[in-house]
């Protein structure tokens, strides 16, 4: 009896850290207020307890900028003191809706967050928990903020984006000095695009568990007055995906043609109205064979988590179309060529910052070699070697034995003219991947549906209306300013009064302003790899 009572006494002299599971779960349920009512020590408190602090330095160690913030703050708690209870419910809240954002909800370990809550004895225990909560809520933090996964580790050559990473420290001092929710709602990207993409994700996940959009068009190909089977199965289909109203027609009429129209539109097939073979098979795609390039949407616009400008260029390298972009509205675009699979165009964001009417052509030693046999043997004249001092050196005094491509003191240019290779204008945002946008004489490329050619520069279809848009914010009358200067025939730098952030982005999966989703090929494979890369991180895309 004595031996009880001793221990009764010792538990009660004992400070209660019990975070109670039962209570994390009725606060997420909403069973219970959305605050969880454990029972902690005070800041004040905290400080009477050097195990704490010695416990909670151990846990942060490895992490130099969450260790110089609890240094900071002087060891006090955020997340195990009796005040903070807010913040434990954002935390716990947001983890357990991660999934919901294509984040690898698996990595954040909520349970056992959540068994470590309910289990501290010690203020030792305390501690270690404060530093597993805060490295939890870093971990999260940055995964929704700017990407689970580094694009340099997928894809080192191509996905080259500098990814805006935030700091540790800032986020915990900022968090600290905020109201929890809102700050942790705060963090994923603020972009109608990624609304839209969530949004997206969230209604083709419930169409997964509703059945899908019904059963396959069992056809090779429809067109306009087709009936039968093959024709209500069309309909059906594009009644379920929302290109068309519910209707009982089972002809291939006007309404269900367009409809066609639309659909072909949004998967970047030539909108003839016909359901040809590669319509049909578009079509017979299943709503969960999409959310994995949703889910790479996600993380691509997570990458992207910066200012896009509220005017800018907007290249999407799988839709091989040019946009100008105001306030979320598409002012202007034109068709482009990209750069072929041998010699794919980069991702990157830059600021434009002028335009070179009637350019030059300075080839990149990568090309040179193309015309090498040409240049050493007296042809390609519509090509000069240029020496150090811009001066054109004539063939006859250069000893093409002793050289090669990458070695020649010289560089080779084509000057203004109507066969030059960048045609009469060109658009550029200096960066170390020599890639810029330009006309080109070469025409008969933008008829294709698939348009990738180029040697990693853009080309596009109508640059003169594309120079006009950029023009009109900084000349009265563009269009006259800009063949005033082309008439001439002579290269002239036109500065832009107001740089243009450009953006050079890759979507398979991305919506239009109304929401709707549009699909594209992943003509370079660079999905794919992301899609393996997001699995292998944990991330369920049907989750």
């Amino acid at each position: 009896m004595q031996m009880k009572e001793a221990r009764r006494s010792k538990h009660a002299s004992r400070p209660v850290f019990r975070a109670g599971f039962v209570a994390l779960s009725l606060a997420l349920s909403g069973a219970a207020p959305a605050v969880l009512t454990a029972t902690f020590a005070s800041p004040a408190q905290a400080q009477q307890f050097p195990a704490f602090r010695q416990a909670l330095a151990e846990g942060v160690a490895e992490n130099s900028e969450l260790a110089a913030f609890y240094r900071e703050n002087g060891y006090q708690a955020v997340w195990t003191g009796a005040e903070d209870a807010a913040r434990r419910s954002a935390l716990v809240s947001a983890l357990s809706r991660a999934s919901e954002h294509g984040l690898p909800q698996a990595r954040y370990d909520l349970n056992g967050l959540l068994a470590a809550f309910d289990s501290v004895e010690t203020e030792r225990d305390r501690g270690m928990l404060e530093a597993r909560a805060s490295l939890t809520f870093l971990r999260y933090a940055t995964d929704i903020h700017s990407g689970v996964v580094d694009p340099a580790s997928i894809n080192p050559e191509y996905m080259v984006r500098d990814v805006p990473r935030p700091d540790p420290t800032e986020l915990m001092t900022d968090f600290v000095a905020s109201e929890p929710v809102a700050f942790i709602r705060n963090l994923a990207p603020s972009s109608p695009e990624y609304a839209r993409l969530y949004r997206a994700r969230r209604d083709l996940l419930d169409t997964v568990a509703n059945g899908g959009w019904g059963q396959r068009v069992q056809a090779g190909s429809l067109q306009p007055g087709d009936t039968g089977t093959g024709v209500v199965q069309l309909r059906n289909r594009l009644i379920a995906m929302g290109f068309m109203p519910r209707v009982a027609t089972a002809t291939y009429d006007t309404l269900m043609q367009q409809a066609v129209q639309e659909f072909q539109e949004s998967v970047g097939i030539d909108a003839d109205g016909v359901a040809g073979n590669a319509t049909i098979r578009a079509i017979n795609v299943e709503p969960q064979d999409r959310l994995p390039a949703i889910n790479v949407a996600l993380e691509r616009e997570r990458w992207l988590n910066i200012p896009r400008g509220d005017r800018h260029v907007w290249v999407n390298l799988t839709d091989f179309v040019a946009r100008i972009v105001d306030f979320d509205e598409v002012t202007y675009e034109t068709r482009s060529v990209i750069g072929s699979r041998q010699n794919q165009t980069p991702e990157f964001s830059d600021m434009m910052e002028y335009m070179d009417i009637n350019p030059t052509w300075t080839l990149p030693r990568s090309i040179i070699g193309e015309y090498w046999g040409a240049l050493s043997s007296g042809g390609a004249r519509h090509l000069n070697l240029i020496d150090h001092a811009g001066r054109v050196v004539p063939r006859e005094q250069v000893n093409f034995a002793a050289y090669s491509p990458q070695t020649l003191p010289f560089d080779v240019q084509q000057p203004p003219g109507p066969g030059n290779a960048l045609g009469e204008v060109k658009f550029m945002f200096p960066n170390p991947y020599a890639i810029y946008l330009h006309d080109t004489p070469s025409r008969s490329l933008f008829s294709r549906d698939v348009r990738a050619f180029s040697h990693g520069c853009i080309r596009l279809a109508d640059p003169r209306e594309f120079a006009y848009q950029l023009l009109a914010v900084q000349e009265d009358d563009p269009v006259n300013y800009y063949h005033m200067i082309q008439s001439t025939g002579r290269l002239t730098r036109v500065p832009l009064v107001t740089p243009i952030p450009v953006h050079l982005v890759y979507r398979t999966a991305y919506t239009s302003v109304d929401g709707r989703m549009n699909y594209r090929d992943d003509i370079y494979g660079r999905d794919a790899q992301i899609y393996d890369a997001l699995i292998r991180a944990g991330v369920e895309v049907g989750a």
